[in-house]
């Protein structure tokens, strides 16, 4: 069943077209991963279907009711949450006060028990509850931001970037993560430098090129293709 469809989105910065008609839709309980080079559109995608941007033209529907031209907090009570790229965190405040910040959309009541759920999901993160943002390293910093998205219970979680930056110890970690969440039931959409791990999680993907979908398949399909491969996986 398909809980996020897009089609025909056009997005605009000033007088620079950067999605220019693209659709694509992920099902439920799907990893969808949208790959290509920098500048391609990744991003803008995301931040649109998360209303942060508005498209010119075209739909968003999640769970067949409308999302475009919502404000982002109404996307996020939905059921959407968009871990964006670099991160974000907040950075002067303790990794609790961060979760607790994730949770705005929530009744208070169910607040204690999501952080609980997030400590046992992110261990590291519970050693560390008191502990300022800003002095944790990359990969702690990476799984915060992750906790914090879930703390608003979303249906689908949409990750930007979530590898950039960091050892490929860690970047195993995150994408095992990812994995386990989609497992326990949160739909993905993901977007990725790293194509080779993107693909290899992926049920489905995407490929972006200035601003277009040029290939799609499944994500073991992408792996082995050719031109994919040249362009994205140093192949």
């Amino acid at each position: 069943m398909s809980m996020l469809k897009v089609e025909d989105i056009n997005v605009y910065y000033g007088s620079i077209h950067a999605i220019k008609g693209i659709s694509f839709e992920v099902n439920e309980g799907e990893i969808v991963t949208l790959i290509g080079a920098n500048g391609a559109g990744k991003s803008t995608t995301l931040n649109t279907v998360a209303g942060l941007l508005k498209p010119h033209t075209g739909s968003i529907e999640f769970e067949g009711s409308s999302v475009l031209g919502l404000p982002a907090h109404k996307v996020v009570n939905k059921g959407i949450a968009l871990c964006p790229e670099g991160r974000r965190i907040f950075l002067q405040l303790t990794v609790q006060e961060n979760l607790e910040m994730g949770a705005y959309t929530r009744p208070g009541s169910e607040i204690s028990a999501s952080i609980s759920d997030v400590y046992d999901r992110f261990p590291r993160l519970k050693e560390r509850y008191r502990q300022v943002a800003g002095t944790l390293s990359g990969g702690e910093q990476q799984m915060l931001a992750m906790g914090r998205a879930l703390m608003s219970k979303p249906k689908l979680m949409m990750l930007d970037e979530p590898s950039m930056g960091l050892a490929p110890i860690l970047v195993e970690q995150i994408f095992n993560i990812i994995t386990e969440l989609n497992k326990a039931g949160t739909t993905i959409l993901l977007v990725e430098q790293n194509a080779q791990m993107a693909l290899s999680v992926a049920h489905r993907a995407y490929v972006l090129e200035t601003g277009r979908i040029v290939t799609t398949g499944t994500g073991a399909e992408l792996l082995h293709n050719d031109a994919v491969r040249k362009a994205y996986l140093g192949g």
